[in-house]
């Protein structure tokens, strides 16, 4: 965002081999070029003669984020098993990281970030760094994908940001749950032309917030159906599928069928006098689709006597 301060990095390595090397600038270019970050890294200060020492307390002291590249050299050197004259820079600047590690484990955890590129493995890292009870980055590839769990560490926001807390319901035992009615209690996203929500009578019981399929025009629809927005934020749906007591044809039988996020879930028949009752888990599903039809009716054609589908699913409800 316009104005907001942009994180500062150092990247703190081992020149292995030329190729490694390379490899580091690359990706160290790719941050600053692509992603925007405040990346230092060492090869870009070779323009001056410099106190390499005094420049890496610098950077370890200004950087928001001290990113480690793992290799095998820098790992021999940051556990202490190359001679002193090895590397000298990479085993000053481990010691420095060792020493914040020490002072304040928990802000130095958060704040030095393991970063594995192609062609290493954890095992490179640094044992202080405790590679396999931490996390670690592998850096397959200089794309967005490829450094997106590294830039989530780095601006604190993941792809999977943790929900608002509910109301807490283990202190009422005798609360009733809420529910929802799909007729006139949630927008429709969509539905067929001839289904609406009113009062259904299935097997001598009123249903007054129902979601109905009862032609009124003079073609017949072949399915009847609504969609409904859930967002997750629903755990059950129930509901009476059946024919309406009072359809022109009682001997028809009504095909009824859920969707959740499109994929089919549960179907049901239902005769006349003979409802079944509808009891779905929902959870986690982003929409619903209800449907109802009657076998032997054309899409579009006329309506015959005594043909129509008189279809209901009888105060369809969501509990949260």
């Amino acid at each position: 965002m316009p104005g907001q301060k942009v994180p500062r990095l150092f990247v703190t390595y081992a020149h292995d081999s030329p190729e490694h090397k390379k490899r580091v600038e690359l990706f160290a270019r790719f941050l600053r070029r692509q992603v925007g970050l405040d990346v230092h890294l060492d090869q870009w200060y070779d323009n001056l003669r410099r106190d390499w020492s005094a420049w890496a307390v610098e950077q370890l002291t200004e950087a928001d984020f001290v990113v480690v590249i793992a290799s095998p050299d820098y790992k021999r050197r940051a556990d202490g098993a190359a001679p002193p004259h090895e590397g000298r820079g990479s085993q000053f600047e481990t010691a420095m990281i060792r020493n914040e590690l020490t002072k304040d484990l928990r802000a130095a955890t958060e704040r030095i970030l393991p970063v594995v590129l192609r062609g290493q493995t954890a095992d490179d890292i640094p044992t202080f760094l405790n590679a396999y009870s931490t996390t670690r980055f592998h850096v397959e590839s200089f794309t967005d994908d490829g450094v997106a769990e590294l830039l989530a560490a780095i601006t604190g926001q993941g792809p999977h940001p943790m929900p608002e807390r509910g109301e807490w319901r283990g202190g009422a035992p005798s609360r009733k749950i809420d529910r929802v009615l799909l007729a006139n209690g949630v927008p429709w996203l969509a539905s067929s032309a001839h289904v609406r929500s009113a009062t259904a009578y299935i097997n001598g019981v009123a249903y007054a917030d129902s979601v109905v399929l009862r032609p009124f025009s003079g073609e017949v629809e072949s399915l009847g159906f609504v969609e409904i927005e859930l967002g997750a934020e629903y755990r059950r749906l129930t509901a009476v599928a059946g024919v309406l007591d009072d359809a022109e044809e009682p001997f028809q039988v009504g095909h009824f069928r859920i969707y959740l996020d499109g994929s089919p879930r549960q179907e049901y028949r239902a005769a006349h006098g003979q409802p079944v009752a509808v009891d779905v888990d929902v959870t986690g599903a982003l929409k619903l689709r209800l449907e109802m039809s009657r076998p032997g009716v054309s899409p579009g054609g006329s309506l015959r006597p005594g043909r129509p589908p008189e279809l209901a699913w009888g105060n369809p409800s969501l509990s949260p």
